[in-house]
């Protein structure tokens, strides 16, 4: 597995098969992503995971993170997240949060994150905001 920066465009058809499947494509387009900074994991040169990151001061947030099914369960998205929470170690970032599917909740704790609020719709899929201080992954912190 060979992790990297991607362009947002790369990252679309991703976001699309996995996130939004029954959307158009350009649903799965976020503002912001000309720059934001977007990371995708590749197996055998295939793109197989990607995540977006949009920073706002000493804040960052995920965005549209996903693995193609056939990967999920692998290890794969944990990989990617924990290389993004490196990277942003090097930076001013200190915080890191997400709105998270609730469907997902363990992934997120499984990486120090903690729930920060309600639960809430977009699109009909139940979310909930995540979050988590990188130099301290057991402190939760409310955005």
């Amino acid at each position: 597995m060979n992790i990297k920066r991607i362009t947002w465009e790369q990252a679309l058809a991703v976001r699309h098969q996995v996130l939004w499947p029954t959307k158009s494509a350009l649903f799965c387009k976020v503002e912001g992503d000309e720059t934001a900074s977007h990371y995708g994991a590749f197996v055998n040169k295939q793109l197989v995971c990607v995540a977006s990151i949009y920073r706002e001061g000493d804040m960052a947030r995920l965005r549209k993170f996903a693995t193609l099914v056939e990967y999920q369960g692998q290890g794969i998205g944990t990989a990617v997240i924990q290389y993004i929470f490196s990277y942003l170690e090097t930076t001013n970032v200190t915080h890191f949060w997400c709105d998270a599917r609730t469907s997902a909740i363990g992934f997120y704790q499984h990486l120090g994150m903690t729930i920060s609020g309600d639960t809430f719709y977009k699109s009909d899929v139940e979310y909930v905001k995540m979050a988590c201080q990188l130099s301290n992954l057991t402190t939760p912190f409310k955005i």
